[in-house]
């Protein structure tokens, strides 16, 4: 459930927690330019209506291990969604597995993975993905560099639901 509409303080402090989720609630008011009894109020409704989901640590992959990331493109031998629930459930549990996107185009997924080297990520796609059955081909990409703005954009405007304080 969503707040509807939100302002330009609630957009303030979703944006303000996105770059630094650490923040005191005294230096997310000062930046919203709030009073800090007031920015807490909207800061629980904004977690309480599930707009503010979480809070994340930037973990260096480097220190886990990971030397490799890689896109693994994923097209299915049919498109039901048991096959779709299936992939998903296996992927949610493959530990390298640091996120999937079922799209559309050539292929039907894509999954982000996160190994230790070539020989890792070659035994991953073998016993990983090449053992299912719903699985039809398979394309590994390596990532070179990657790049997760930490903002999501806002593109809510006041003709379409951005109110002013």
């Amino acid at each position: 459930m969503y707040i509807w509409p939100m302002d330009r303080i609630d957009y303030g402090i979703l944006e303000e927690m996105q770059k630094n989720a650490r923040l005191s609630n005294k230096e997310l008011a000062a930046r919203v330019k709030l009073a800090p009894s007031s920015c807490l109020e909207r800061f629980r409704r904004l977690q309480g209506d599930g707009t503010l989901r979480g809070f994340h640590a930037d973990v260096d992959p480097v220190a886990l291990g990971v030397g490799l990331q890689a896109m693994i493109h994923v097209r299915l031998a049919r498109h039901s969604r048991d096959h779709v629930e299936d992939l998903q459930d296996h992927l949610s549990q493959v530990a390298e597995v640091i996120s999937y996107y079922h799209v559309t185009g050539e292929f039907d997924f894509l999954v982000h993975v996160a190994v230790r080297d070539s020989n890792h990520l070659r035994n991953l796609a073998l016993d990983a993905f090449t053992t299912r059955n719903e699985i039809a081909q398979i394309q590994t990409s390596l990532i070179y560099s990657k790049m997760r703005k930490s903002v999501w954009p806002c593109l809510i405007d006041a003709e379409h639901g951005l109110g002013e304080v």
